[in-house]
Order: structure tokens, then sequence, then C-alpha cells
């Protein structure tokens, strides 16, 4: 069983329930003492007027009577005496329980009454107002980004760095890459965009020649024949040098170069070739495969995460970061919309009734189930003792009532009793 623990608002509504009950067992007792007086003032002659005020204070003792019963048996017993149907609450509270979760489900967790509430709530328009104001949309950028900073903690790294990296993997070793590089190749020998890093490569050789000249000659003799004489070696060493710096400074400085020429065509064929030709294909996926089973290419999938979280984090802590930035924007650009496009509010009060109208049917028993089970789950004299402090006040007027109302019948009836007989 649960039981409730009170509060200072609890104990305060009890003392007013003791005070209330005791106004109303005050006026009994006035109720009495005046029915005993006048009966002794009627038998003892004192006039006509005697019969009146004790059938009017006989009824109001009677109607108090009543009254106390019917209240005291909703939270106890009547003097501690067993009688049917009494001590309502403490008896019958797991059918209260599941009363009210029958009318709850029934009237509030019907798919009608919600879409009903909603669509006259006008939700679309209400958040497309609220968001538009600077101050909300910073209020929720500051929450979603407090949210993003939380999830992004909790979750372990080397988790979401098999995924990323599994995922990626996965992605990559499913999707055939050569039609793609070839189109791109093709695209880049077409603009001319290559032309760029062949000039470079071949300033840089140029360069590398003129720097590291003796390094050519000597590796051309020491790759000679031993029985050639050693002037012969230089000469052919120092030869072959110019005549490869004669080539590449001809082809840095001339556009229209052969070997240029050359270079064009087998990217063009090549990029052709990707697209196209089985073999090629076939040697470029098993390429991508070696390339994605290195150690050192999946150590770079898996950090790629820690530096995406490092960043997302870093802006999000940032209120002035084009990540919170946009967002807001975004944020208020959305309010401005909702608030007066007329067709954007029904979609999404159209989502959000589809929404709610599924969760109440779909769920309905679940909900209610709460609200049985978590009665059920009360003990009995606590919840009489917590429902009496809360209501009980009220119900002491009924008393009170009681006590009134009866003796203005009573004396009503008398009056008209006295007046029929004549």
């Amino acid at each position: 069983m649960v039981s409730f623990s009170y509060t200072a608002a609890d104990e305060e509504k009890s003392r007013g329930v003791r005070r209330m009950k005791s106004l109303a067992t005050a006026l009994l007792l006035a109720v009495a003492v005046i029915y005993g007086l006048a009966t002794w003032a009627e038998n003892a002659g004192w006039g006509a007027w005697t019969g009146y005020v004790a059938a009017a204070a006989e009824a109001g003792m009677v109607g108090a009577l009543a009254d106390w019963f019917a209240v005291t048996a909703l939270f106890k017993h009547p003097l501690g005496l067993p009688i049917p149907h009494t001590a309502i609450i403490p008896t019958k509270k797991d059918q209260l329980g599941a009363s009210l979760g029958s009318f709850v489900g029934e009237n509030f967790l019907s798919a009608d009454v919600v879409r009903g509430r909603l669509a006259a709530f006008g939700i679309g328009r209400r958040l497309g107002s609220w968001l538009a104001d600077p101050a909300h949309a910073d209020r929720v950028t500051a929450e979603a980004s407090t949210a993003l900073r939380g999830a992004l903690t909790v979750l372990r790294d080397s988790d979401v760095q098999a995924v990323v990296g599994e995922a990626i993997t996965r992605r990559a070793e499913a999707a055939e890459i050569a039609p793609g590089l070839g189109k791109t190749l093709e695209k880049i020998v077409e603009d001319g965009a290559h032309r760029r890093a062949v000039d470079l490569v071949c300033t840089r050789a140029h360069d590398w020649l003129v720097t590291h000249g003796e390094s050519v000659m000597d590796a051309v003799q020491g790759g000679a024949p031993g029985w050639t004489p050693r002037f012969v070696d230089k000469r052919i060493g120092e030869r072959v040098y110019k005549e490869l710096l004669r080539f590449v400074t001809e082809m840095r400085d001339m556009p229209s170069h052969p070997a240029r020429g050359a270079i064009d065509r087998f990217l063009t064929d090549f990029a052709a070739d990707l697209q196209a030709d089985t073999d090629t294909r076939a040697r470029v996926e098993r390429l991508k495969s070696d390339l994605l089973a290195r150690p050192e290419i999946q150590d770079i999938i898996a950090s790629a995460w820690s530096s995406i979280r490092n960043l997302i984090i870093a802006a999000a802590e940032d209120d002035r970061s084009q990540l919170r930035l946009r967002a807001r924007a975004s944020l208020m650009s959305l309010g401005n919309r909702l608030a007066t496009d007329t067709r954007l509010q029904a979609k999404v009060e159209g989502w959000a009734e589809d929404a709610a109208a599924y969760v109440v049917t779909t769920y309905r028993h679940e909900i209610t189930s709460l609200i049985t089970d978590t009665v059920a789950g009360w003990d009995a004299t606590q919840t009489s003792k917590k429902i009496e402090a809360n209501i009980g006040r009220d119900l002491q007027f009924i008393r009170i009532n009681g006590t009134v109302v009866g003796a203005l019948a009573g004396l009503l009836i008398y009056t008209v009793s006295h007046a029929a007989g004549g």
C-alpha cells in the first residue's frame, strides 16, 4: 500500500474540516436543546407557538442526523458500526479508481475529443506566434543546445565510432565508385581543370632537377656497365640530365607540348574505361576494398566522429556560433510562417491531431491503468483522510444545510397540517 504524506496545506485543510464539524455538531446540539425546551414549554401550556418551534427543531434534528450519517458514511462506519453501504471510500476505493479510469478513458482519451480540443486551440498559429518572438527562439535554441550537449556527452565514443565506421564502410563497399570517378574525371578534362595540376607537377619537377642535377647524373653513371670508361659514363649522365631538363622545361613552358596532349588523351581514355570497361572497374573496386581494409583508413573513419562531436559541442556551447545563430534564425522564420500561413498551420495542426489521436487510441488502456493501478496502491485509511481533508469542509455544510432545511420543512409541514385540520 502507498500512504500519503501530509503537507502544510493538508494540515490547514484538516483544521478547517474539524472547525466545520464542530460548528455542525454545535448546531445539532442547539436544535436539540431548543426541541427540549419547546416541548417542555408546550406541555406547560405556554401557547400554541411552542408547537411550531418544537416541530421545526425536531425536523432540524432529523435532518442534521440524516446528513451526519450520509457524510460520515462516505469516510467511515458511523459510530464504528459495520452498517452495510457505509465507509464507502475506504471499501470501494479500487472500484472508484476503476470507474475514474474508465470515465477518463471514455470522456477525455477519445480521438474525437482530442481532435476537437486541439482544433479549437489553434496550435499552429499559437506555436508560430510564440516561436516568432526572439526571446522564445533564444530559449528554444539554448534548451536544444543543452539537450544536444547532454546527448553527445552521454554517448560512448567507442560505440558511436564503431557504428559510424561500420556504416561508412558498408556504404562504401555497397556503392561502386568507378563510374562516378570516371564522370568526374571526364568533366575535369573537358573543363581543362587538370592543367593546373600538370603545370604544378612540371614546375616542381623542373625545380627538383635544377636542385638535384648531380644526383641525377650520379644515378645514370651508377647504372652503366662496369666495362665502360668512366669519362664516357660521365658524358652520358650529363647528356641524359640535359635532355631530361630540356624536356621538362619545354613541357612546363609550352601549353601545346605533345606530352601534355598525351596526358589529356590518357586521362580521357581512363575516364571512359572507368565508366565502361569491366576490367578497369573491377580493379578500382578491388583497390577500394583493399584501402578500406587497411587499419589506417579505419582509424581515420573512426576518428571522424571525435572531430565532428567536438565541433558540435563547441558550436552548441557558443551562443554566437553559426550553428546556434542559424538554428535561431530558422526557428524565427518557421514561427513567422506558422503565424501567417494558414496552409502551413493546417498541416501542423493536422500532424498534431493525428499524433495525439494515435497516442490516445493506442495507449488508452496504459494511460487509464495508471489511474486505476495508482488508486489501487493507495492505503484505504490514508486515502479517506486525504479526500476528507480536501472536500470535508464543504461536506460539513451539508449537515448545516440539512439542519436548517429540515427545520424549515418541519415547520412548513406542521403549519400545513394544523391549517388543514382547522
